[in-house]
């Protein structure tokens, strides 16, 4: 079902194909568009030194990602409108043959409900793949509406250890080679690790990264956390060339994505015993946490946290445990398929998949300071 238009939207945008080309593409070979308008743009950034993502450089990306996608053979892309209009600008002049579907979630609530009724329409619309824009939450709100998802998460957020920083056309070109089933899935996407949580009343959250225990902190803060109060630290990927939680683990026991093994961190206060740590908790901003101790655990070898403080899931502070009361976390492998983008890019040369391709059409490639590639 097309999603309304506004009233400045044009016409065709909600369902548009160019026949005009004639690159050799899959309909049937979907690739969804998930676009986090808000990624990379709260105080986080404000108050560190990173770069902020404005809806022009999230454009430029998207529509780079979409025609890698494309020349890799994917012919049909969904979609659906947010707030900055990102997807619907990157994609108004892209000439490349393939069709775009824009699917209808509803009313925007600026909320991560809108990334999971998008996810869910992308699931119904039979897309293959999910080109996923954002940060670790954004992933973790993905991976939870959408658990056996094929995903290819491309760096813009704040926190970015479970997306990779990649030129984004080739970000593209694995997504469609994958979904136009040109590269096998189980020959570069394996499904990754997760954080999974349940509390005592039985509700049960994951994280793609990271689980922290924070004492003297408060739900729905942006701040950047004060290292001085993490109290435990549970890794799926403990990541040293990483910013944020992951380092804590990292810097002592690295954990990639391929570990069979999580990392947990036990850290205590100022003066309170624990050798100092320093961290780059944030872009450009490095603090000291106190590490009481740091070890490996087997994949869904249960560890507990005990109140009172904040559960904090890939930088998201979300529940506060009472005291006394208790939440199991286990690092486990049953998460979203995630393709390489190096794995898949070297399975496409080993097997000649760009080689002696027909001409590829690309009303948008200036040539000769023209417009239009023919």
């Amino acid at each position: 079902m097309p999603c309304a238009r506004g009233l400045d939207t044009p016409p065709d945008m909600s369902k548009h194909r160019h026949e005009t080309n004639a690159n050799p593409v899959d309909r049937g070979a979907a690739v969804g568009l998930v676009v986090n308008p808000m990624s990379g743009r709260d105080v986080r950034r404000l108050v560190g030194r990173a770069q902020s993502e404005t809806p022009e450089s999230k454009r430029n990306q998207l529509q780079r990602a979409v025609i890698g996608a494309a020349a890799a053979g994917a012919g049909r892309f969904c979609w659906v409108r947010d707030l900055f209009r990102v997807t619907e600008r990157a994609i108004e002049y892209v000439r490349v043959g393939a069709e775009f579907d824009c699917l209808d979630t509803g009313p925007l609530k600026t909320s991560p409900d809108d990334t999971v009724r998008a996810v869910h329409a992308m699931r119904d619309a039979g897309c293959k793949v999910l080109l996923v824009l954002g940060g670790d939450g954004t992933n973790r709100i993905v991976a939870g509406a959408w658990p056996d998802a094929v995903l290819l998460p491309v760096s813009t957020g704040t926190n970015n250890v479970f997306p990779e920083h990649v030129e984004p056309t080739l970000a593209g070109a694995a997504a469609g080679l994958v979904a136009s089933g040109r590269v096998p899935l189980d020959e570069v996407a394996p499904r990754v690790k997760l954080v999974r949580v349940r509390y005592e009343d039985g509700e049960e959250r994951l994280g793609v990264i990271d689980a922290v225990l924070v004492h003297d902190d408060h739900p729905g803060s942006l701040l950047p956390f004060n290292a001085s109060k993490i109290r435990r630290v549970v890794l799926s990927r403990a990541e040293p060339t990483s910013v944020g939680m992951s380092p804590i683990g990292g810097l002592l026991e690295p954990c990639g994505r391929e570990d069979d093994f999580g990392v947990v961190v036990r850290c205590v206060g100022p003066g309170e015993g624990g050798r100092p740590l320093l961290v780059p908790i944030s872009p450009g901003i490095y603090r000291t946490a106190h590490i009481q101790g740091c070890e490996r655990i087997k994949l869904d070898e249960p560890v507990t946290f005990e109140g009172p403080g904040l559960v904090e899931f890939d930088g998201d502070r979300e529940r506060v445990l009472a005291e006394g009361e208790t939440a199991e976390l286990r690092v486990v492998r049953d998460g979203p398929r995630v393709i390489d983008v190096a794995r898949t890019l070297q399975y496409a040369a080993q097997h000649g998949l760009y080689v002696d391709r027909p001409h590829w059409h690309d009303e948008g490639d200036m040539i000769d300071g023209m417009p239009g590639c023919c």
